[in-house]
């Protein structure tokens, strides 16, 4: 089976991909749809005991709640489908013209459910719909962390790629952000009554121009060097999925390997450790709330920081270092939670800075792993997969271990398994800074190594 070893295209094939303003512009164009997509889903899942009440029959409160958390983890299942849809497409007409639609569909979707009436006006319609819009934000968002990483990818200067693409993350930490605070800011200067009433749709009306801003943003957007190369070679293939599931089978696996490993502490840092400290150390919602902002915001300076150390001195060392700290620190600093809220602190920080080292280089060195050709296919849907299965059941999977075990240490050795695989699939892979994107098999007519590659 190829590899990841076979040589570069000639350097004119593949030119020197933009300036600093022209890094600017990409990134803007790479990161505004996470942005979004984070931005609806902090907004969501906060807001997920006020949905309950608009669009689920009151007579159950805790069925009701269950039922949006059931729309909830709908919207993850169905992003399999969506990257194998939007990932392929990409490979085959372009970054930029899939970047635009999935971020015309997210948005569109959510402007709806801003303006979707509830259960008392509309009947079992309401929590229908609802599905059918989660479902279709859920689709769209399968295609858009292969779009954005392969274009921030393809068009990063090659000494910044590190850098230009750990931007994306740096998107998703700010769109979560800015969800949790609309929702403080709700909270505090709305009563129950007028969340309920018109106060949830705020979030989602906010989302939409958001949404509109960035199909802009993207429409005006040239395609990739890379991609016009193969335009220009008339070497765009016709069916890359298929291909990368014939020719690049390990690759797949390397890539699925370091994104769990990034997966699974995300979820457990950012997300389910507000519940833990709630549920399992006593702290308030607030104080935990508040770590969670200042790991947070700890990532926002972090991860471009990582992404670019990771162009000096190389993906390998950084993300392997990253992982190795999270498979030593992971269960100790559940230890130290025990102590105290300065312990809690420390811990969470110590974890957060973890996280964002891994976020810092796992999405560039993922997209160096593929071939032009196949790169948004093996993107999407290794990205997607693996968010499926160990992503969304993070919450899940804890609660019923912990509830088993009747330890509450358990989310430490859990990552510790999942560093583990990101460690081995990052020493099976080789180092791949700096290295073109392009390759000689992305200009041959068949996408085969071997082939002779076409001139441009």
């Amino acid at each position: 089976m190829p590899t990841s070893h076979h040589g570069p295209a000639p350097e004119s094939a593949a030119p020197e991909a933009t300036s600093a303003a022209g890094l600017r512009r990409s990134v803007a164009a790479g990161a505004v749809g996470v942005f979004v997509h984070w931005f609806d889903w902090a907004a969501y899942a906060y807001l997920a005991d006020t949905v309950a009440t608009v669009f689920f029959p009151a007579e159950n409160s805790t069925t009701g709640l269950l039922a949006v958390f059931g729309v909830f983890a709908v919207s993850f299942g169905i992003r399999p489908i969506g990257a194998a849809v939007f990932g392929p497409l990409g490979d085959r007409i372009g970054r930029k013209r899939t970047l635009s639609l999935v971020i015309f569909l997210m948005s569109g979707a959510t402007l709806a459910i801003g303006l979707l009436p509830g259960y008392a006006s509309i009947g079992i319609a309401a929590p229908v719909l609802l599905v059918v819009l989660r479902l279709v934000q859920g689709f769209a968002a399968g295609g858009e962390f292969g779009s954005a990483a392969s274009f921030l990818a393809e068009t990063a200067p090659r000494r910044r790629r590190g850098f230009g693409v750990s931007w994306l993350e740096v998107g998703s930490l700010l769109g979560f952000l800015a969800g949790s605070c609309a929702f403080l800011l709700l909270s505090v200067g709305l009563d129950e009554g007028q969340l309920t009433g018109w106060g949830w749709r705020i979030p989602f009306l906010i989302s939409a121009p958001l949404g509109v801003i960035g199909f802009i943003i993207r429409n005006k957007i040239e395609d990739t060097p890379e991609y016009r190369a193969l335009e220009a070679a008339d070497t765009v293939p016709r069916s890359p999925a298929r291909e990368l599931l014939r020719t690049h089978r390990r690759e797949l696996l390397q890539a699925a390997g370091l994104m769990t490993a990034m997966h699974v502490p995300f979820y457990v840092v950012l997300t389910y450790l507000v519940t833990y400290e709630t549920d399992h150390l006593g702290h308030s919602a607030g104080s935990a709330g508040l770590l969670s902002t200042a790991i947070s915001l700890l990532g926002l300076v972090l991860v471009p920081l990582s992404g670019g150390l990771s162009d000096r001195v190389g993906r390998k060392p950084v993300f392997i270092g990253a992982t190795g700290a999270l498979l030593v620190l992971s269960t100790p600093a559940f230890l130290l939670m025990r102590t105290g809220l300065v312990g809690t602190w420390i811990a969470g920080l110590l974890l957060g800075a973890c996280l964002a080292a891994i976020l810092g280089t796992y999405a560039v060195w993922s997209a160096e792993i593929f071939p032009t050709r196949t790169r948004q296919s093996g993107l999407s849907i290794g990205y997607n997969l693996t968010a499926a299965l160990f992503a969304g059941t993070v919450p899940y999977v804890l609660t019923v271990l912990i509830s088993a075990t009747g330890s509450t240490l358990v989310p430490g050795p859990y990552m510790m398994i999942f560093a583990v695989g990101g460690l081995v699939a990052a020493l099976t892979l080789r180092e791949t800074s700096g290295t073109a994107l392009l390759r000689a098999e992305d200009l041959s007519p068949a996408g085969e190594p071997d082939a002779e590659p076409a001139r441009i």
